[in-house]
C-alpha cells in the first residue's frame, strides 16, 4: 500500500553552510503549527556509517537519539524545533547505503547480477526515504539532502529524487536552497550562482519547485522575477532568506515570506489554521529582552569548532531564555588550563560547564577546572567525561587516591574510579558500540537533580563506554560527593553532586540532547539560574569591596 505523507527535498547550491538543516526545520514548524504532523530526516553524502567515529573537527557534534543512533548535528536543531523525539530512521548516510547493499550482495540476494549505483544504490536511497512514510505518523516529510548540487558524493541522491519524481504514486516536491552574494565594490546582489545551481540540477533532472534565496541583503525589487524567469520557477515559489539575528528568527521570517503556503499550494494541501507560534513568539521576547547577564565558561578541547558543542551552545541560550538571562558563554580550551593560570582564568566566570569528550588530551586542564570550581563554590555542570572529571579530582583531592583517573587515559592507575563498562570489555569496534540512546534513572529525593527535575523517575540519552566504578561508592559519599542519580537495571551512577556547595552536579549522560525551545532542559535551568545567583553575589561582594575602600580613602 502506497504511503499517504507527502515529502519535501532540500537541496543546497553554490556552497555548503547555508543553513539547509535551519530552513527544513523552520519549515517544518510551520507546518506542525498548522496542524500537521511532520518530521525531518536528513540524508548524509559521507561514506562513513555514521558520524559516531568522526573527530567533531570534521563534521561538528555527534547528535544522539532516543533509540540510540549516532547522528548529524541538524537532527539535533529538528528536535529543538519541533520538539519531537527523531530515531534511526531520520537520519542515513552513503556508508550505511552501501554497507547494506554489500552485504546482501555477499549474502546472493542479488542472483547473480552485476551490483551497480542504478539500480541497487538508488533503490536502497528509495527504501530509506520512504521508511518514515510507511510508518503512517506523518503527513508530511521533510528530507534534507547534504552536500551541495554538483558534489560527486551527493550524485545517487539527486538521482534517487530524479526517480521519486516520476513515481506514480509518490508525492513530493523540491526546495532548493542556494546564495545571492553581495559584491562590495559594486554594492550589487548577483543572481548569476543561483542560475547556474538551478542549471546543474537540471542537469541531473530535477526541477526545483521553490527556490529560497539566502542573502545577507535584502532583494531589491525585480530580482524575484528575473530568478524565476531563469529558472522555471513561478515568481511567488522563490522566497527570500535573510540573514538572522538568531536561528530561532527564521520561523518567522519564512512565515513572512509565506514559505507555508507556498508548500501546502505546491502539495494541494490545505492550509488549516493560521500558525500561531504563541510561545515561540515569547521565546523571542525573552531572549532578546534579558534581566540580567551571567558568564558561564565551556570547558572542551574542541573550542575552535563550536558546532562540537552545538547542543550544549543551544541548550544554555533555551535555559538562559527561560530564566530571562543572558548567558555569555566563554569558551576555554582545556589544554590551555594550569594550576598556575587557573585562577585567571575562571575568576570572571558565574558558572562552569566541563563538556564531553573522549581521549587523554587535555584531561588534566578539565581536572583542574573542577577543583577550581568545587573549591571555590563556583556553580559547576558536568557532562560525560566532565562529570567523570569531577569524579576524579574529587579522589584525588578529597579522598586522597593519589594517581586517580580514569582507565581510558591512565590503564595502569592505582585507582580506577572510573573505569571500562563491563559490556563494553569484549568489543574491539569502534563503531555503534558504546552504551547509546535512552536510559531511565532514579533520582534521590531531595537533591539538587530532584529539585530539577520535579520527580524521581527520568530517562536520559547517553554516549559513553566508561562509567563510575562502584568499588569506591562508599568512599565519596562518606566524603560529601554523593550518587543522587542511579540507573535501577544496573546500578550505574548517573549523577554525583557534592555537598557544601550551591551547585555542583555531575551528569554522565547527554542533557543537551533533550532541551527544546519550549521544553528547556531541567538541569540547564537550574545551573543557569545558580550562575545567576553567583553572579549577584559577586557584583554584591565587589560592590562592598568598592565601597570599603573608598570610605578607607576618605
Amino acid at each position: 500500500m502506497p504511503s499517504s505523507a507527502k515529502y519535501i527535498f532540500v537541496t543546497g547550491g553554490v556552497t555548503s553552510s547555508l543553513g539547509k538543516g535551519i530552513i527544513a526545520a523552520s519549515l517544518a514548524k510551520l507546518l506542525q503549527a498548522r496542524g500537521y504532523s511532520v518530521t525531518i530526516q536528513k540524508l548524509d553524502p559521507y561514506i562513513n556509517v555514521d558520524p559516531g567515529t568522526l573527530n567533531p573537527y570534521e563534521h561538528g557534534e555527534c547528535f544522539v537519539t532516543e533509540d540510540g543512533a549516532e547522528t548529524d548535528l541538524d537532527l539535533g536543531h529538528y528536535e529543538r524545533f519541533l520538539n519531537v523525539p527523531t530515531s534511526q530512521a531520520n537520519n542515513v548516510t552513503t556508508g550505511r547505503i552501501y554497507q547494506y547493499v554489500i552485504n546482501k550482495e555477499r549474502e546472493g540476494a542479488y542472483l547473480g547480477k552485476t551490483v551497480q549505483v542504478i539500480p541497487h544504490i538508488t533503490d536502497e536511497i528509495k527504501r530509506r526515504i520512504k521508511l518514515l512514510g510507511n510508518t503512517g505518523k506523518y503527513d508530511i516529510i521533510i528530507t534534507e539532502i547534504g552536500g551541495t548540487v554538483g558534489d560527486i558524493e551527493s550524485l545517487p541522491y539527486i538521482e534517487a529524487v530524479r526517480q521519486l519524481k516520476w513515481e506514480p504514486n509518490f508525492d513530493c516536491i523540491v526546495l532548493h536552497l542556494t546564495l545571492v552574494p553581495y559584491l562590495a565594490t559594486s554594492g550589487e546582489l548577483k543572481t548569476k550562482p543561483t542560475q547556474h545551481s538551478v542549471k546543474q540540477l537540471l542537469e541531473s533532472g530535477v526541477q526545483p519547485d521553490i527556490l529560497a534565496l539566502r542573502t545577507e541583503h535584502r532583494l531589491p525589487e525585480g530580482v524575484k522575477e528575473k530568478v524565476a524567469l531563469f529558472c522555471n520557477i513561478a515568481p511567488k515559489a522563490v522566497i527570500q532568506a535573510l540573514d538572522a539575528e538568531t536561528i530561532y528568527d527564521v520561523p518567522l521570517l519564512m512565515q513572512e515570506e509565506e514559505l507555508d503556503k507556498v508548500v501546502l499550494d505546491k502539495l494541494n494541501l490545505d492550509y488549516k489554521k493560521e500558525p500561531e507560534l504563541t510561545n515561540w513568539k515569547e521565546f523571542l521576547f525573552k531572549l532578546k529582552n534579558p534581566k540580567q547577564k551571567v558568564k558561564i565558561g565551556l570547558i572542551g578541547k574542541y573550542i575552535e569548532l563550536k558546532d562540537s558543542y552545538k547542543s550544549i551552545a543551544e541548550s544554555i541560550i533555551h535555559a538562559g531564555t527561560k530564566n530571562q538571562i543572558q548567558v555569555e558563554l566563554v569558551w576555554i580550551h582545556s589544554e590551555d588550563i594550569d594550576e598556575k593560570n587557573v585562577s585567571i582564568l575562571l575568576t570572571p566566570l558565574d558558572g562552569i560547564l566541563v563538556a564531553p569528550g573522549f581521549g587523554e588530551r587535555g584531561i588534566e586542564g578539565k581536572i583542574t577546572a573542577v577543583k577550581y570550581a568545587r573549591e571555590n563554590k563556583v556553580p559547576f555542570l558536568g557532562i560525560c567525561l566532565g562529570m567523570q572529571c569531577a569524579v576524579i579530582e574529587f579522589g584525588r583531592n578529597v579522598l586522597g587516591f593519589t594517581d586517580a583517573h580514569s582507565t581510558e587515559m591512565y590503564p595502569e592507575t592505582p585507582y580506577p574510579v572510573i573505569y571500562l563498562m563491563e559490556e563494553q570489555r569484549s568489543i574491539t569496534k569502534k563503531g555503534g558500540t558504546m552504551r547509546l540512546g535512552a536510559y531511565p534513572c532514579k533520582v534521590k529525593a531531595d537533591s539538587l537533580a530532584h529539585q530539577a527535575y520535579g520527580k524521581i523517575d527520568i530517562s536520559e540519552r547517553h554516549r559513553h563506554r566508561y562509567e563510575f566504578n562502584n568499588k569506591y561508592l562508599a568512599d565519596y559519599e562518606k566524603q560529601g560527593m554523593t550518587a543522587t542519580g542511579i540507573n535501577p537495571e544496573n546500578n550505574l551512577v548517573e549523577i554525583v553532586e557534592v555537598a557544601n556547595h550551591p551547585w555542583f552536579v555531575g551528569a554522565q549522560f547527554h542533557p543537551e540532547y533533550k532541551s527544546t525551545v519550549t521544553e528547556p532542559h531541567p538541569l540547564f535551568i537550574d545551573f543557569v539560574k545558580a550562575s545567576a545567583v553567583q553572579s549577584s553575589v559577586y557584583n554584591s561582594q565587589s560592590s562592598n569591596s568598592q565601597t570599603q575602600t573608598v570610605n578607607l580613602k576618605s
